[in-house]
């Protein structure tokens, strides 16, 4: 409250700013005037420290890494407050940890039609899949995870892992379901984002062939302008299920 007045009392005055606030400015002067709390001395005492370590280490500690440096040192210190001085500071650390893009837009291809409206949730098994991929990092890397869950059971019922954000990653995760729940997706809803591999000709291909509803309009103009003999061959391999399929059999 002080610093809020502290910072306006040029412009407003004190008393103008204290009748707003309906408070007395005898409390804003007697807050002035009164000393500095045992927080606020050590506070001043700990941030050169916490400065310090943080310069020392060419500024790449964040609070963990500082705190226990000064816990080395002999600091009395929190981990909490640690953080909160170097807030105050305008200090952080440096992460490792670089941000996975998952959804890449297909700028050119037209997104499916929205036909769930935000209701993720199914009657029945088998009447709305949601497919997604994500990233996990592990002690070799990060890897690349595509699963497709049913809505009804929020079981996943396909899924593959990849060191790439191949298209063949969310295909063979579709590929999976399909192949676990035997075919059964004649009134199935299909939803996923608008990212490239959703998007991809030989994934609505495979959803037109297993007569499953989430196909986009250029999926759909492509798959018009194919020759007939083309649409009715099957793809090679087909009747093999996928890799890892028996774990939900």
């Amino acid at each position: 409250m002080t610093r809020y007045i502290d910072q306006h009392k040029n412009r407003f005055g004190v008393e103008p700013i204290c009748r707003t606030l309906e408070i007395a400015p005898s409390t804003y002067y007697a807050a002035r005037s009164r000393p500095p709390s045992a927080r606020q001395q050590r506070d001043e005492e700990l941030k050169p420290k916490v400065e310090r370590v943080h310069a020392g280490n060419y500024g790449v500690y964040g609070a963990e890494k500082v705190w226990r440096q000064l816990r080395r040192e002999g600091v009395e210190v929190g981990r909490d407050r640690t953080a909160r001085l170097m807030a105050e500071l305008g200090l952080a650390g440096i992460t490792r940890n670089a941000h996975k893009r998952t959804t890449v837009p297909a700028a050119t291809a037209s997104r499916p039609e929205d036909l769930v409206g935000r209701n993720f949730s199914a009657p029945a098994p088998n009447r709305l899949w949601v497919a997604d991929l994500t990233y996990v990092s592990t002690w070799s890397g990060f890897c690349y995870v595509a699963f497709v869950v049913d809505a009804f059971s929020r079981r996943i019922v396909g899924w593959r892992v990849s060191t790439s954000l191949r298209a063949e990653l969310a295909l063979d995760a579709l590929e999976m379901a399909i192949w676990a729940r035997q075919g059964d997706t004649e009134r199935l809803v299909h939803h996923s984002d608008r990212g490239v591999q959703y998007l991809a000709i030989r994934y609505g291909e495979r959803l037109e062939e297993a007569g499953v509803a989430a196909l986009s309009r250029l999926q759909r103009r492509f798959l018009r302008q194919r020759p007939r003999r083309d649409r009715e061959r099957p793809l090679q391999g087909r009747a093999d299920p996928p890799a890892g399929a028996v774990a939900h059999r």
